[in-house]
């Protein structure tokens, strides 16, 4: 993106303000310094004319002259300390700024991403459906033609309507998101949510692991559903058939259940793993890239897991590829709370 004029020239005056503070700073303190020898030979000169003094020795040890100095020496405090708050507030103004320009152009890409995006995946299934129709209305075509045709159409509206539900469900989920908490048993929706995937994308290795005695979960179904799905969907678009794609579930102690989801794909760049989670925010050029989304599926996945009181970590893959680990907590049922109250 373009460096913003205003940007290079907010850093120059801020950086004019920054070595001005530090000149006058240097300037006062030199000023103090000559001022104390200046007073001091004029304070001698006064106490030898009054005899006060006959020897420069008896002038340093005089209590006029240790009160001069105390004196200058305060003085010489206060530049040191104001001049360093000074400094440091144009440090930390530097700071907040370069962090808000970060910020505003970093928010600036992510919605150039999306409007890119977005459009792609709207004018895409769009064209495809349009394309089917067309075709249908005008050509005389054989059963089994109509049928792939159809199924074609069918995959576009899918495709259309997971957008949609993403987008709204990613608006509910800043504002009004509540999950609706019921007893799961998590390993039958994986497995389930597994099977799905697994079934759209089957050029790939998909392989499902479970431990035995996994504990019932409280959580929102819903939710749940699609953060599998979201995570093994990004595995499959990351990844390169014939690539393995594992979902795993472990119980932690009775405490906590962990999903994993592991795949062989590009993996993520350690300056792209802090990132990943924003809205609209997808790795990569919008301008070349060929992979589809809109850059919502990580972080729907991780607001839902924080309304779970989850937390969700993203760590390389060994030799190649992304781990998604997920942690619940095993949320106690309603009753359980009040007899504990």
């Amino acid at each position: 993106m373009k460096q913003s004029p205003l940007r290079g020239f907010t850093y120059a005056v801020l950086a004019y303000l920054f070595l001005a503070f530090v000149w006058w700073s240097v300037l006062l303190f030199t000023k103090n310094r000559d001022a104390l020898l200046a007073k001091t030979e004029l304070l001698k000169i006064g106490m030898v004319a009054e005899g006060i003094i006959k020897e420069e020795t008896e002038f340093y040890a005089h209590p006029r002259y240790h009160a001069l100095k105390k004196q200058y020496d305060r003085q010489e405090y206060m530049i040191i300390g104001e001049s360093v708050v000074l400094i440091l507030s144009v440090l930390g103004g530097i700071y907040i700024i370069y962090s808000a320009f970060k910020g505003e152009m970093r928010s600036a890409q992510q919605q150039r991403n999306f409007l890119l995006s977005i459009t792609h995946e709207l004018k895409s299934p769009i064209a495809g459906i349009r394309l089917v129709l067309e075709t249908l209305l005008k050509r005389e075509l054989r059963p089994e033609q109509i049928q792939r045709l159809g199924d074609n159409a069918l995959k576009e509206v899918d495709r259309l309507t997971t957008l949609v539900e993403d987008l709204l469900l990613s608006a509910r989920l800043e504002t009004a998101y509540q999950p609706h908490i019921q007893p799961l048993d998590l390993d039958e929706l994986l497995h389930d949510s597994f099977q799905r995937v697994a079934a759209k994308h089957t050029d790939f290795n998909w392989q499902y692991h479970s431990a035995d005695h996994i504990p019932m979960l409280r959580a929102d179904k819903t939710g749940l559903v699609s953060v599998a799905t979201n995570l093994l969907e990004n595995a499959a678009k990351y990844s390169n058939p014939p690539a393995k794609i594992t979902l795993s579930l472990h119980s932690l102690d009775n405490q906590a259940v962990e999903i994993r989801v592991t795949d062989e794909g590009i993996g993520i760049d350690p300056g792209e793993k802090r990132h990943i989670f924003d809205k609209f925010y997808r790795v990569g050029n919008e301008d070349t890239r060929k992979t589809k989304g809109a850059g919502l599926g990580l972080f729907i996945v991780r607001e839902i897991v924080r309304a779970h009181q989850g937390k969700i970590k993203v760590m390389d893959n060994q030799p190649q590829g992304t781990i998604f680990s997920i942690t619940l907590p095993l949320l106690p049922a309603p009753e359980q709370i009040a007899t504990a109250y």
